[in-house]
């Protein structure tokens, strides 16, 4: 199966300073992208998101499903996920996106947004868990969102799209410096799943 190559500069980083992200654009054809999500839709084990906040549990709407090449543990707001073992279909993904970043990765966290009013505020991917300024892979799949960058310390902040089919690396210290988030937005009524490819040390 191949990638879907676009003439896009993958080497410009899209942050100002302290960090590094690469935008690939669409490296999968519209039909490999939506076939992907169908796939991934129903045969993902999706469980609803729980947070830790102020010593109450939180339930989102957003679901998300954790898996690896082990059964890694990853604590992040406080829970702890135990992995799945991967799917074929993201062992290919796997495959691909490391051929097409030049990074591995063996792990992944998957979110499944159902519509716009579901998003992601702002944080950091910095868990212990993960490998300190590793990268992190981010491949989308259905409706186009809005994704955004902020300053830690001067506020600045980045804004763009991304595409269904496409892929957006983070790299370097982008992870100490910056917060990232998926805003939400009433004008859309489609699904998202995103997958972020990581690197786990810990386990």
């Amino acid at each position: 199966m191949n990638l879907f190559h676009f003439e896009m500069d993958t080497e410009k980083n899209l942050l100002p300073k302290d960090g590094t992200v690469n935008y690939f654009g669409k490296v999968f054809s519209e039909e490999e992208a939506s076939r992907y999500f169908k796939i991934l839709l129903n045969t993902i084990d999706w469980k609803n998101d729980e947070a830790m906040i102020f010593g109450k549990k939180i339930v989102t709407k957003r679901k998300v499903a954790w898996y690896g090449d082990h059964g890694f543990d990853y604590t992040y707001s406080k829970i702890t996920k135990k992995a799945h073992l991967w799917t074929p279909e993201l062992v290919l993904l796997k495959k691909q996106i490391e051929k097409k970043s030049g990074e591995t990765f063996n792990s992944c966290l998957l979110n499944l947004y159902h519509s716009g009013e579901e998003g992601m505020a702002w944080h950091s991917d910095a868990e212990k868990d993960l490998k300190k300024n590793g990268a992190i892979a981010s491949v989308s799949f259905g409706v186009e969102r809005k994704f955004a960058f902020k300053h830690k310390e001067t506020k600045e902040t980045v804004y763009f799209n991304l595409e269904p089919g496409s892929l957006l690396i983070m790299k370097g210290t982008t992870q100490t410096h910056w917060l990232h988030r998926l805003p939400p937005t009433k004008k859309v009524n489609e699904a998202r799943i995103n997958l972020t490819f990581r690197t786990i040390v810990a386990n």
